[in-house]
C-alpha cells in the first residue's frame, strides 16, 4: 500500500487513523528553493509505503505564509512535526540560507527520529553544524536502506514490487538529485 502526504487537507482525517495505528510518517524539512527536488523525495517515500508531511500541500501553512503570519506558520509546522515519527532534513547549498530549517530541527529534535538527506554534491564538510549530530543519508543507497528499515520489507521485495528503484538505476527518480552511492562514506 502506498503512503500518503499527511499535509493534504483531503488526507487529514485518514492520517489521524494511520497515526493511531503507528504508521511511520517522515516530515521533510527543506529550504523552499529545493521544493521540486523534495517533491521527488516525497513521492519516492510515498511510493515505498511511507507517509510524509510535505508542506507544499498544507493549505493552512500556505495561507499563513501568504498573509505573513509567522505565528500561524510556526503552528502549522509544529503540527506537521507533531504528526510525524521521523524528520529528514534535505540539505543542499540553499539550506544554509533557510530561516525555517533550523527552527524545524530544533522543534523536532526530541520529537522525531532525525536524519539528514544530502543532495548531490554535498560533502561532509559542507553540512551545517546544526545537522552534524544526526545520522546522514549520503546517497540513494542509504535512502533505500532507510526505506527497508521503515517498511520492514527487504530492498529486493521493494524493488521487485516497484515500490522503490535500485540505487544505481538511471531510471531512479532521484538519480539526478542524489548520488547513487558514495564509496568513501567514512
Amino acid at each position: 500500500m502506498a503512503g500518503i502526504n499527511r499535509a493534504l487537507a483531503s488526507q487529514k482525517t485518514f492520517s489521524e487513523s494511520r497515526k493511531i495505528r503507528g504508521v511511520e510518517c517522515v516530515f521533510l524539512s527543506h529550504q523552499q528553493q529545493d521544493k521540486e527536488i523534495c517533491k521527488k523525495v516525497a513521492d519516492y517515500l510515498i511510493n515505498a509505503g511511507i507517509d510524509v508531511y510535505f508542506d507544499e500541500y498544507d493549505d493552512d501553512l500556505k495561507l499563513h505564509r501568504q498573509s505573513n503570519n509567522p505565528k500561524g506558520t510556526t503552528t502549522a509546522i509544529r503540527n506537521g512535526i507533531n504528526n510525524s515519527s521521523h524528520m529528514l532534513v534535505v540539505v543542499s547549498p540553499n539550506t544554509l540560507f533557510s530561516t525555517w530549517v533550523p527552527f524545524e530541527i530544533g522543534y523536532g529534535y526530541d520529537k522525531t527520529d532525525l536524519g539528514v538527506l544530502c543532495l548531490k554534491g554535498i560533502s561532509k564538510g559542507k553540512l551545517p553544524e546544526y545537522v552534524r549530530t544526526a545520522p546522514v543519508i549520503r546517497d540513494i543507497y542509504d535512502l533505500n536502506n532507510l526505506l527497508e528499515r521503515l517498511t520492514g520489507k527487504t530492498k529486493e521485495l521493494l524493488i521487485e514490487t516497484r515500490m522503490m528503484s535500485d540505487h544505481s538505476s538511471y531510471s531512479n527518480p532521484l538519480y539526478e538529485a542524489m548520488d547513487s552511492i558514495i564509496n568513501d562514506k567514512y
